[in-house]
Parts: C-alpha cells; structure tokens; sequence
C-alpha cells in the first residue's frame, strides 16, 4: 500500500488543471477538433467537451503506473510534481481513479483509433471503420467525469478564460479578435455550501456505440426570451419536478451539501420523467392541462433540444421495454431479478457515476471491467446530463433557476 503524502491543495490541482485545460483546447483547434467558431459561441456541450479532452491529452502524457498526471510547475526553479492517489484532494479522488483506469485502454489503443477518440470525445464522426470497439465505452467515462467537473461552480467561473486562451493562441497579434461568448450556468449560493464539499466517486462501464455522438446546440444567445413555448417547456419541466423529487433522500443531502449538483440533478430527472410520459410520437410534448408545445411551432434554435428531448423519451421507452422483457425470462427461468437498467440511470443522475462503478465491482471478476449491455445506462446518462446543462444555458431558465430550488426544499425538506 502506497503511504500517503501530504495533500496537494484543491486551488493548486484546479489551476494545473485550467493550465492543462487551455492547452487542451488549443491543441484541439490546431488539430481541427474543434473549430474556432464552436470555441466561440459556446455551441453543443462545450462544457463536457473541453475538460473530456483534456483528461484524453493528460492520459497521453501520463508514463507512471500506476498512472498519476504530471503537473505544469509553478516556476522554473520549483521541483516536478505528480498528481497521485496518495496526495490527490479528497474533492478530486473520483475523478482520479476514473481517469487512471481508463489511461491504460486510452495508451494500448493505435495511433490512428487514439485519434478517433479524440473526434468522439468532440461528437465528430471516426475515421476508422469499424470503429474500435473500447472507443465508445472510454469516450462515455471520460465524458461522464466531464459532466461532473463542469458542474463545479469554480470550473464555471473560469472557462469562458480558457475558451478565449484557446482562441486567442496562433493569432499572431491579428486585430481581429474573436471572443468567447460563453456563460456560466445559475449559480446558488445556498448556507453553507462550498465546492470544496463535493467529493462524490466517479466511475463508469464502457457504452454501447448508441448516443456517443451528442448533439450540436445553438448558442444560448440565439434563443428568443418571449417564446411561448420556450417558456411552456420550461413550465411542463418545473412541474414534473414534483414527481421525481418526492421521497429522495439523495437529493435532499444533495441540497444541502452541493446545491449545483442537486439543480443538475433535478433538471435531469424531469428531463427524464417528462420524455418518458410526455413526449407524444410526433415530438409534441403534452404536459396536461393544455400545456401541449408542438414542433412546427418551436423557433428553429429550440427544435434542436426538442428533437433530444423526444429522442431521449424514444431511448428510455425502449429501455424501459428491455428491462420488462429481462424480468420475465429471469422469473421463467427462477433467476433473480436486477435492478432495471432505467432504475441504474436514475441513481446515477442522482449520485453520480461512481454507483454505477460500484456496482459494477460488486457484480465483476478483477479480471476486468464487465463489458455488456448496462454501458448503455452511462452513454444515456450523460445524454440526458448534456441536454440539462444545454437548458440551463438559456436565458429563460437561468433567470427562473431559483424556482427549481424551492421546489427542491419543499419536496425534499432542505
């Protein structure tokens, strides 16, 4: 057993991570991943996009074993550090054991498929065919512990910087400068919350190649402030919060701990319920009491997000199918019953990926990660984690955020 050491501090771990970060995103521009425009405009889930590659870049580098990160020095006279399990910040010890896992599988990958994750990572199309078939499954990890780092108010703070560094990088002194126009989303500044708190434990199955290209979203300030049915969306949203809110412990403690993470988890859950009971064949949604938001009459930069939204509800009825059809051949057959794949995805949105891990080391030989079906749950996760952080971009839902938390003391007695 490795001796612990003492720890580095969270402000030093998350500076090292915004340096590694921007060069993350210039390397990405370089190499055509992301162009400048998307950089820019803070399109599709450049939040999850931006900290997923950087943990790609920083498996790369890693030459230890086990893997730890090296960290960029303070100065030229100060010694090389590592970041390792021994002297990571409790706050930062899931996301390290995610991403230690995964570099092994990202490092005996080919050149040429080390590529192709990279272009999965940043939702564009392989270049190998087939594509390699671990690449959906490390692409779902990395992108699940992206989605909890950019839910972290102090990541928020400071990546509209690291966007226009990235931006900025190569521009040999051009006047014409282009700027980053990305916004944080609400924040809640609730008693007692800090973002050293959260520490939550991320881990995560590799996904079926189903939903690992995630959508392209128009930019937050493209989306009107007076639509109707904007502004029915976002009600029919709210009022299933009622629903999926009652009796959850979880997110009561998540109230009170990490308030972000319970909004995101809140969204996510009636993203959930809503496409699942809502959302008609046609892409209507039907929330009852007339409160019904048809395609046709959607501006066009909200059709992309009501297009998700009928797709996640088509994706979870057909999971919701396969876990009756499951539980039926394991009754005929005298087995015991699992818990429905649709149950695991829930958890996962309320606690994280690490449920799934550990439920998944429970359930596993140490001769390796299980490698199934029950991916699926991590890749549908963060489709519904994406499109959450997508909304809570948009201007109508930012300045009603503070609706979601009092629903959520209410329901959940925070």
């Amino acid at each position: 057993m490795i001796p612990d050491e003492q720890k580095l501090t969270e402000q030093y771990v998350q500076d090292s991570f915004h340096s590694y970060l921007k060069s993350s995103l210039t390397h990405a521009k370089v190499e055509k991943l992301l162009e400048p425009e998307v950089l820019a405009s803070a399109e599709g889930d450049l939040m999850i996009t931006g900290p997923a590659l950087c943990l790609y870049f920083a498996a790369l580098r890693s030459t230890t074993n086990p893997p730890s990160v090296p960290l960029p020095r303070t100065s030229k006279s100060a010694p090389s550090r590592e970041l390792t399990e021994s002297n990571c910040p409790p706050a930062f010890i899931g996301f390290l054991r995610v991403w230690a896992s995964s570099v092994p599988m990202i490092q005996n990958l080919e050149p040429q498929h080390q590529h192709d994750l990279a272009r999965v990572i940043c939702g564009l199309q392989p270049l190998s065919n087939p594509l390699e078939q671990t690449i959906p499954g490390i692409a779902a990890d990395l992108r699940a512990v992206a989605i909890e780092i950019s839910q972290r108010r102090s990541f928020q703070d400071r990546y509209a910087t690291d966007l226009q560094a990235a931006l900025d990088a190569g521009s040999n002194g051009s006047s014409l400068k282009v700027k980053a126009s990305f916004v944080p989303p609400p924040v809640y500044d609730g008693p007692g919350y800090s973002d050293a708190k959260h520490s939550g434990k991320y881990r995560s199955p590799p996904a079926s190649p189903a939903s690992v290209f995630p959508p392209r979203t128009p930019s937050p300030a493209l989306f009107p402030t007076n639509s109707p049915a904007l502004e029915r969306i976002r009600q029919i949203l709210y009022a299933a919060l009622g629903d999926v809110l009652a009796g959850s412990q979880t997110l009561g403690r998540l109230l009170k701990w990490d308030p972000p993470r319970a909004y995101f988890a809140s969204v996510s859950l009636a993203i959930l319920e809503v496409s699942t009971r809502a959302v008609l064949p046609d892409g209507t949604v039907d929330g009852g009491a007339g409160m019904r938001v048809t395609l046709g009459e959607c501006p066009n930069a909200l059709k992309p997000l009501m297009l998700e939204l009928s797709n996640i509800g088509k994706q979870a009825k057909e999971m919701r199918n396969q876990d009756t059809a499951s539980a039926v051949e394991a009754m005929q057959r005298g087995d015991e019953l699992v818990e429905p794949k649709l149950d695991r995805v829930r958890r996962i949105l309320q606690e994280g990926v690490g449920y799934e891990l550990e439920r998944s080391n429970a359930a596993t030989a140490p001769s390796g990660r299980r490698r199934s079906v029950e991916g699926r749950t991590v890749a549908f996760s963060n489709r519904i984690n994406a499109l959450a952080l997508n909304i809570s971009k948009i201007k109508t839902f930012q300045e009603r955020q503070g609706e979601v938390f009092e629903i959520l003391s209410a329901v959940c007695g925070g």
